[in-house]
């Protein structure tokens, strides 16, 4: 019988293939980071967060690993912030501003598109 044939070929085989996958997403996303890193000066990203927020987490942990230089506030913290959120009547976060662009959610796709 033929390697695919058998359960194990075809089960090495979709293995190879998410591995492939995964390491193909993995280069795009540090592409991606490095662009974003290279675009981006002080002051460009503004971050309201929550302290609640998972993805705030997510949003800051991909800014952290890429070394994209951005600010941050959290709205239970900071009153200013609190306002700046109200204002924008933002109904959720992370609220990112990106050259002053609003991003409600974080995609580091829009961010590069709004730096570019």
């Amino acid at each position: 019988r033929g390697l695919m044939r058998s359960p194990f070929g075809l089960v090495a085989l979709l293995l190879v293939a998410w591995g492939a996958n995964a390491l193909w997403q993995a280069r795009q996303a540090d592409r991606l980071g490095s662009e974003v890193a290279r675009l981006a000066q002080a002051g460009d990203i503004r971050m309201i967060s929550s302290e609640t927020c998972i993805y705030c987490e997510k949003a800051r942990a991909w800014f952290t690993a890429h070394r994209v230089p951005f600010v941050e506030c959290f709205v239970e913290r900071d009153a200013v912030c609190a306002d700046s959120y109200r204002v924008l009547q933002a109904p959720g976060t992370p609220l990112l501003l990106v050259r002053e662009q609003r991003q409600l959610g974080f995609s580091p796709q829009r961010i590069a598109q709004a730096l570019r």
